[in-house]
């Protein structure tokens, strides 16, 4: 397991949850319609702050720490990316004020830690008491990648999951028709009630449970420490607000993005199930003996299989709807 100093773990999360706080508190002190210079320098920010990280985090540990870091941020960052498609279904389900959505990502962003800091607890656990999980996780996500590849696999299905838990909050809490700019709480006719941007926060709240679900078994594939797994977590949240926003229209073009997501989950299942085997002590599998010739995939190789599959799947998309706009000029 890679070993990082304690003050380096303790430095680092001060000063990423207080990055996070005057994140929160620009969007709620000043909520408005980011511009795609605006939101290009935020990407950029944030993925320089996350290289910048990684060449702390060689210079205080090794190499090897560094690259377990680079890689989980490149995995989650991919995985991240389908959350956007998501976000745009919630965002018109329920017809929330283009000026507000920034509040509701931001928002989004801290329940989806919340919850991954909580799953990757359990995983850390779990892994040091029965690493046989690892095969458990595998075939997991190799379901899911199957089913990221499957064309009925669209991401409304996502969206209508939720409707029993919108249901359930409408039944036990009084909530208006309309939105009071960023406000939870509204007064309609002398009576206090919550705004919908509760409903919005219970939606992506499920929502990131649902990816937490799938991300965190795929970045333990790459180092099984939890520091590493949290902060890789936090720098692809980071940025996905900014993100969502310069991307805009873009995401109804990225058509073929599932399909490099799933070479992605398929390839991280194959992993984990073949570290197992390398590690097996089941003994129902080759006598509870590890099976020596079950390679382990490096860490280099998965960094370079999510970079080149997230490549292909963007550009692929882009040529196809490049293609469809001559076809549909021609035809005019």
């Amino acid at each position: 397991m890679d070993y990082i100093p304690l003050w380096f773990e303790i430095t680092s999360m001060v000063v990423l949850v207080a990055i996070l706080i005057a994140d929160l508190l620009l969007v709620r002190l000043r909520p408005h319609i980011p511009s795609t210079k605006e939101s290009s320098l935020w990407v950029a920010f944030y993925v320089g702050l996350a290289l910048v990280f990684a060449g702390i985090l060689w210079a205080v540990t090794d190499g090897e720490t560094a690259a377990h870091f680079v890689t989980g941020w490149a995995l989650e960052y991919s995985l991240s990316i389908d959350n956007l498609f998501v976000f745009v279904l919630i965002m018109a389900q329920f017809a929330v004020p283009r000026r507000l959505q920034q509040q509701v990502l931001m928002v989004g962003i801290i329940i989806a830690l919340v919850l991954r800091g909580l799953f990757i607890l359990l995983g850390v656990a779990v892994i040091e008491n029965f690493a046989p999980v690892f095969y458990i996780f595998g075939a997991y996500l190799i379901y899911t990648a199957i089913k990221q590849a499957m064309p009925e696999g669209d991401h409304e299905d996502e969206v209508k999951r939720e409707g029993f838990m919108v249901r359930l909050v409408r039944r036990f809490v009084d909530i208006s028709d309309h939105y009071d700019d960023n406000k939870l709480r509204t007064v309609v006719d002398g009576k206090r009630m919550f705004t919908p941007m509760v409903l919005v926060f219970v939606v992506i709240g499920v929502t990131d449970l649902m990816f937490a679900i799938d991300s965190i078994p795929a970045i333990f594939s790459i180092t099984s420490n939890g520091f590493i797994v949290f902060t890789a977590n936090i720098f692809a949240l980071m940025g996905l607000r900014q993100l969502y926003f310069l991307l805009g229209d873009l995401l109804d073009k990225l058509r073929y993005l599932h399909y490099g997501i799933a070479v992605i989950l398929g390839f991280i299942g194959v992993k984990l199930i073949l570290h197992a085997m390398h590690e097996n002590s089941l003994p129902f599998i080759n006598g509870g003996k590890p099976i020596e010739w079950a390679p382990d995939i490096s860490t280099w190789m998965s960094l370079g299989v999510i970079l080149v599959s997230m490549t292909v799947a963007t550009v692929a998309s882009l040529i196809a709807a490049a293609r469809d706009k001559r076809k549909a000029a021609v035809t005019q």
